[in-house]
Formats: C-alpha cells, sequence, structure tokens
C-alpha cells in the first residue's frame, strides 16, 4: 500500500512539472508574437463607395517590422495600392470598380502582423440604382466635348487672375437675392468692380431654396437664367468668376456624414448636372467650385467630403460641351489650412488633366477679422501687425496670426498644392471695420488693417495662391464693405488701395 501511494504521488508530482513547463513554453511563444509595444492601426474602420468607381484612402500606422492588408481572395472589385508594409505610416489607396448591378456588395480588409492583433476594416458599395434612383437625371442633353476657349490649364489661368471680389451677402442670401440688405447686383456694380482693379468675381449661390420641386431636385428655371444673367456681365467685363454652392441651407456643408452620404451625392449630382447644363457655353473664364465651407474634422468625414467632390466633378464633366474641360475647384475641409494640410492627402479624380485648383479661406486672427463681442476664451483684437501694435491699449493688440504665421501657413499651401501644379484659391479673406472705436484708436485700427489686406494679398500672391476678398455689403461698424452697392462707388479707399498696393 506503502509503495502504491509513493507511486501514485511520483506520478503526479511528475504530470505537474509536464504541465508548467507546457504553460511556460505557451506563454513564452505567445508573447514572442505578441511583443510589448507592438502595434498596428488604421485611421478608420469602414468605407462606404458610391456605385460608380471610388478611392479611398487608409492611414497604416505601425510599429511592427512587417505587416499586410488583404481582402478576400474572391472580392475583385478591390485594388488596394500595395498589400504589404514595414515600420512606420503608410497610406493605401482603396478602389472599387464600379457596382453596375442594383445590390449593394460588402468585404472586409484584413491588416495583419505576426506581431500584432489584426484590424479589420469593412467596405461597402451602394448598389447602381440606388444612388441613382433618388432623383431623375438632368443630363438630358450632353453634347461633344468642345475646347474651344478652353485651351489654359488651371495654373495658365491662375496666371490670368489677379485678385478677385466676392458679390457677399446677395446671391447666397437666405430668401432672396435682396435678403440680407444688399441691392441687386446690376452691371453697373460689376462695371465699377472692374474698374477699381478686380478682375475676377466669386459668386456665392444658394440653390436648394430655390427647387421648383424639392421631390425631384429640380431647381426653378428664373433663377438659373439670373445667375447666367450675373455671370455674363462679369464675363462682359473680360473678368474670370467662379460660382459655387455655398453655404445653401448648410444641405451638404453640415453634413458630411456617412448618414447623409448616399442622399447628399445624389442631390449634388441632380444640382451641378442642372448648373452645368445651364452654364454650359460659358468660355474659361468660368469655374465651377463644389461648395463653400464643408464641416469636416477627421479623415472618416474627409473620405465623404471627397465623394462630394467626385460627384461634382463627373456630373460638370458628363454635360459635354466647354464643362468638359472646365477648371474645377475642390474645396479643403471647412476650408481651413492647418485641417487641409492634414486631411486632404489626395484629391478626387478627374479624367481631365490639370484643370483643376483647391481652395482655402483665411480669417486668421479671429479675434481680429471677425469676432465683434469679446468672449470668455478670448477678446477682440483691434491691432495687427509687429508695427502696429497699441502702447495705450495692448489688451487689444493681436498675440497670435500675425506675420509669421501667414508666411508659414500660406508656405504650406505652396508645398502641398501649388508646387505640385495646383493652383490655390484664397476664395475667403478679410477683416472688419470697428468703426465704433474713435480718435487716435480708430486711425490706427484702421492703419493696422490697411497693413494686413496689403499683407495677406503680397504673400498669397508669393505662394501661388489667388486672393479673393471677401465684401458683404456692410457700410457700418463691424462692416467689410470695398464697394457702397447703392450708388456702386468706393466706398473704403484705404482698404482698396492697401490690397492693390499688395500686388505690387
Amino acid at each position: 500500500m506503502k509503495n502504491f501511494v509513493n507511486t501514485y504521488l511520483f506520478s503526479a508530482i511528475l504530470s505537474l512539472l509536464v504541465f508548467s513547463l507546457w504553460a511556460c513554453s505557451s506563454e513564452k511563444d505567445t508573447n514572442d508574437a505578441n511583443p510589448v509595444g507592438k502595434t498596428l492601426s488604421a485611421d478608420i474602420n469602414k468605407i462606404d463607395f458610391l456605385s460608380k468607381s471610388s478611392e479611398a484612402i487608409v492611414k497604416v500606422t505601425a510599429n511592427v517590422k512587417t505587416w499586410t492588408i488583404t481582402s478576400p481572395s474572391n472580392t475583385n472589385w478591390i485594388q488596394l495600392s500595395q498589400s504589404a508594409g514595414v515600420t512606420g505610416t503608410v497610406i493605401v489607396k482603396v478602389t472599387a470598380s464600379e457596382n453596375t448591378t442594383a445590390e449593394a456588395r460588402t468585404a472586409i480588409l484584413t491588416l495583419s502582423s505576426s506581431e500584432a492583433p489584426s484590424v479589420q476594416i469593412t467596405v461597402s458599395q451602394a448598389g447602381g440604382v440606388a444612388v441613382v434612383g433618388l432623383y431623375p437625371s438632368y443630363n438630358t442633353n450632353p453634347i461633344a466635348a468642345d475646347n474651344s476657349g478652353m485651351s489654359s490649364t488651371a495654373v495658365q489661368l491662375a496666371a490670368k487672375i489677379k485678385i478677385g471680389w466676392n458679390i457677399g451677402n446677395t446671391m447666397e442670401a437666405t430668401g432672396g437675392e435682396t435678403a440680407w440688405g444688399n441691392p441687386k447686383v446690376t452691371k453697373a456694380l460689376i462695371d465699377a468692380v472692374k474698374a477699381n482693379g478686380f478682375n475676377a468675381v466669386r459668386i456665392p449661390c444658394s440653390w436648394n431654396q430655390y427647387l421648383e420641386n424639392s421631390a425631384t431636385a429640380k431647381i426653378k428655371a428664373d433663377w438659373l437664367n439670373r445667375v447666367k444673367e450675373v455671370v455674363q456681365y462679369c464675363v462682359d467685363n473680360d473678368m474670370y468668376v467662379l460660382v459655387n454652392i455655398h453655404w445653401d441651407g448648410g444641405w451638404l456643408e453640415n453634413n458630411i456624414t456617412e448618414a447623409k452620404k448616399v442622399e447628399n451625392n445624389a442631390k449634388q449630382k441632380a444640382f451641378w448636372e442642372q448648373i452645368a447644363t445651364q452654364l454650359r457655353g460659358f468660355d474659361e473664364h468660368l469655374l465651377f467650385a463644389s461648395a463653400n465651407e464643408p464641416a469636416v474634422e477627421d479623415a472618416a468625414q474627409m473620405s465623404v467630403l471627397t465623394s462630394y467632390h467626385q460627384t461634382f466633378i463627373d456630373a460638370v464633366r458628363s454635360t459635354g460641351g466647354k464643362n468638359a474641360y472646365r477648371t474645377l475647384v475642390v474645396q479643403g475641409p471647412s476650408t481651413d489650412i492647418e485641417k487641409t494640410n492634414k486631411l486632404m492627402l489626395t484629391l478626387p479624380t478627374d479624367k481631365v488633366a490639370n484643370r483643376m485648383m483647391a481652395e482655402v479661406h483665411f480669417y486668421t486672427p479671429y479675434n481680429f477679422c471677425l469676432m465683434d463681442t469679446d468672449q470668455s476664451w478670448g477678446k477682440m483684437f483691434y491691432y495687427w501687425g509687429a508695427a502696429y501694435h497699441s502702447t495705450t491699449d495692448p489688451d487689444r493688440n493681436a498675440t497670435y496670426g500675425e506675420e509669421a504665421d501667414v508666411d508659414k501657413l500660406f508656405k504650406s499651401m505652396k508645398t502641398q498644392f501649388v508646387d505640385k501644379g495646383i493652383p490655390v484659391l484664397l476664395g475667403e479673406f478679410g477683416a472688419i471695420r470697428r468703426t465704433s472705436l474713435t480718435g487716435d484708436a480708430l486711425t490706427q485700427h484702421l492703419a493696422s488693417r490697411a497693413y494686413y489686406l496689403k499683407y495677406v494679398v503680397k504673400q498669397a500672391k508669393a505662394n501661388g495662391m489667388l486672393p479673393f476678398y471677401w465684401d458683404a455689403g456692410g457700410i457700418g461698424n463691424n462692416g467689410s464693405a470695398i464697394f457702397d452697392r447703392s450708388n456702386n462707388t468706393v466706398f473704403d479707399t484705404q482698404a482698396l488701395k492697401a490690397m492693390m498696393e499688395g500686388l505690387q
């Protein structure tokens, strides 16, 4: 009995020892496969494509030695720009071919490494009928491509645009052209703008409030004709003119989301087929812009915005005629220079080479340019520029966004786009006039504001950017008008002179 017990205890101890050795070996193997601190990640986990051929960007960040990204073996509608990588950050372009069926389709991309957990990215694509079916096609009479009067590339066109002016708070005004206090645009106004040194006009336009039928997204003919009339005023003056879809109630600008993506792309397509067809006869003096200030904060929203821009380009090109060659302008995220530098890593595709511009806006520092009431987080600035600071009112001196910041921000756009053959439209810039100030404070503020406008124009041109001043028409306190639209005369000679000096 004693021998049996001893034998039993020996066997149990031996089994326990073998199990412990196996567990340690297993733990070592697991640790070797997933070393502490090794990571592999993608900046998005979901991509939603429209039915047409589309592209998206995935930013892979890794500190593993090697990784791969693969799609299912039976998924031939997805192509990847690369299938493997090493330590660092890599941009992988995901391309989906057109979905010609009515059914949506889905696939899973797998990002994997032997050193870190795998990551999955869901890719879906709408069926061909799903998007188109929301509204009827308005490309009902496409015509053959016509290159007459359209010979300039975007770079060549940019060289012809000296300085531009915005007809602000007018044709985009909610409630009608005169609803925000400005009179209807006349040829006399455009003549005055041209006579005083501007050779380009940006027309912020609303469309959604001028629908004949919201269910079909059909724009009223009289509004299309009115926009065409104002464009003609500009072209008759040998001026370059930009037509966009402006804030327009925020249907696009405030809805750069996956939830609204299909609906908004359908409306974008319907609108631009109508706008482009109506204005198809103008030569290269006319440019189209996809949006105004689309609210984008991250890479996922940037992907949605790119789809809106792609729809815009495809819709305009599809109408043919001179639109087959027209220069088209796409907006950076929130038209903010820093966000654009960070998020707008690729542009939508265009079957016509060298006919695209990017657009950003500039109201930096906000406290000086637009802020009209002190806030808990900061005060209004009255004085901008190293040589224009006040010694008697130092709390109102700019503390950020001065010359060095302008230089840095504008240079980033030159590096990111201009140096690569993509001109950058500075679609809006300006600073309000604080005429509630009096005496020396007012004099110094106005001198400072003039210097700001001169400096922005000068640095924009030096970095290949095309400056368009924002004129909202107001001639009172906190106004920005260069022209008095009641009599089509120059109202702010100081600001006008400063900007023209910036061109020299």
